[in-house]
């Protein structure tokens, strides 16, 4: 009876002192972050263009999480600045990722910052990056005879031209806004 008692009380103490270690040491730190001043909260598209990201299970192909340049090359792709916990403090849940089949996406909105080059992206994205295996997204856009006021168009390649106008959805507009919107270039708060 005694060693039975030994070794629970020698498991509890494991897990005890593993849950303080992993779960309670960094949500003390973390709750002694100040908000960086430089994030600023999503806008109503880009919380839409979010929703848009998540629905489409983009976090299980692309990660938002540049590595430190100790762990990885992140830094020498261009893929901005090892990320901190303050990078993500508007972010509910975070969009970590689950895989990086394609690139890191933090920083996209300062790689690529054209609205034309995330819209053609999401239509067909061999049109602009040819070794492309991300599948493409045309039930976001509409192909019509005649684009009206105020649409979205789109011109792709004529590799890639359908012969018809191709207008972005609002669904389109907004996850190219939330894309654009991941900017973390700005220096890490000390």
């Amino acid at each position: 009876m005694n060693k039975v008692i030994a070794i629970l009380s020698g498991a509890l103490t494991i897990v005890l002192f593993a849950f303080v270690i992993i779960v309670m040491m960094p949500t003390m730190q973390a709750k002694n972050n100040k908000p960086d001043p430089n994030i600023k909260p999503y806008n109503a598209s880009e919380t839409r263009g979010r929703a848009m990201y998540v629905s489409l299970g983009c976090l299980h192909c692309h990660t938002q999480q540049v590595r430190d340049s100790i762990w990885s090359t992140d830094e020498a792709r261009g893929w901005g600045r090892p990320s901190v916990s303050t990078d993500y403090q508007y972010d509910t849940p975070h969009q970590l990722g689950t895989m990086r089949t394609g690139p890191d996406l933090m920083n996209i909105g300062v790689r690529q910052p054209s609205d034309t080059w995330h819209l053609m992206h999401l239509y067909q994205p061999r049109s602009v990056v040819p070794e492309s295996i991300m599948p493409a997204y045309p039930f976001l856009f509409k192909e019509v005879e005649k684009a009206e006021k105020g649409d979205a168009v789109i011109t792709m390649p004529p590799k890639f031209s359908i012969g018809k106008t191709i207008v972005a959805n609002q669904q389109a507009i907004d996850l190219t806004n939330y894309m654009k919107s991941l900017k973390r270039n700005h220096p890490i708060p000390k």
